[in-house]
């Protein structure tokens, strides 16, 4: 029997947007550099839309009905538990997916403190 959380993770990855199965095609398969991304997974009390453990790197896509304040706690919880955050808006994506990605990479290779948006 799975656990409710395996099964929340399941129906978020079957329900991507359309943003996050754009993002989530360059990421998987260690496109970035080697680096090994997961989607939707569960870290503490929360899901994050994408993970690269070894990096502490969590990615959040933001799209324009999003609740700022429960962004903002999350975000500090994941700071708390040694991730840096990475947020995206939808529109960024949009403009150029490209350039997101290369912000990924960016940070991945040359991590900075404190992040927040690419």
């Amino acid at each position: 029997m799975r656990s409710p959380t395996t099964d929340r993770a399941r129906t978020l990855r079957s329900n991507m947007t359309e943003t996050e199965r754009r993002i989530w095609s360059r990421l998987r398969n260690r496109n970035i550099d080697g680096y090994k991304f997961r989607r939707q997974f569960p870290v503490g009390p929360y899901f994050v839309d994408f993970i690269c453990m070894s990096a502490r790197l969590a990615i959040e896509v933001d799209g324009p009905l999003h609740e700022v304040n429960a962004d903002q706690r999350k975000t500090e919880w994941l700071n708390r538990a040694g991730y840096r955050v990475l947020r995206i808006p939808v529109n960024r994506v949009d403009e150029s997916l490209d350039d997101v990605i290369h912000g990924i990479y960016l940070e991945l290779t040359q991590p900075s403190l404190p992040l927040t948006r690419v």
